[in-house]
């Protein structure tokens, strides 16, 4: 796994573990910034996040159809799914930043990830760096996702510190 991040991701991280907890949510998405990888500036590099959930594939988002949530813009392949991430962002939104999930269950980050690398366990979208890690992903999300989940505050409290530079 690889690892790096911008700084405007950093701070979004140690917030989004603290909202995360907070709430008693997963950990989605609760700053002013998100993973858009190295390059682009747009959320999971354009891709519509909604499409995981209504198409089951990953789709190129457009311009066209732009919503700016947490300081960052998401594209949509229509209307109505910028409509539905309006209405539920983090219903819609990647757990843990848009981070691969792998790496954070490891305790650490990397920015970039293959938007064609995913899964979605309960109702949950789980990025990952590349089509390898979904599979070994998919072959026990569980024990990843806890694994994940209990790196995660510390992971993000590391992100905010700038420890992976």
């Amino acid at each position: 796994m690889h690892s790096g991040s911008g700084k405007q991701c950093l701070r979004f991280l140690a917030a989004l573990g603290l909202a995360a907890w907070a709430v008693g949510g997963s950990p989605a998405m609760a700053d002013d910034s998100v993973n858009t990888g190295y390059f682009g500036g747009v959320a999971i590099m354009g891709y519509d996040t909604v499409a995981y959930f209504t198409e089951g594939k990953a789709t190129k988002g457009s311009d066209k159809f732009t919503y700016d949530w947490l300081g960052t813009p998401w594209h949509f392949a229509n209307s109505k799914h910028r409509e539905m991430f309006m209405s539920e962002p983090l219903k819609y939104a990647p757990q843990y930043g848009g981070y691969c999930t792998g790496e954070v269950s490891d305790g650490s980050v990397t920015v970039n990830v293959d938007p064609e690398a995913f899964k979605i366990v309960d109702g949950k979208l789980y990025l990952m760096y590349d089509k390898t890690d979904a599979e070994r992903f998919a072959a026990n999300p569980a024990h990843i996702v806890a694994k994940a989940d209990a790196a995660w505050p510390k992971v993000a409290a590391d992100l905010e510190r700038d420890q992976y530079h």
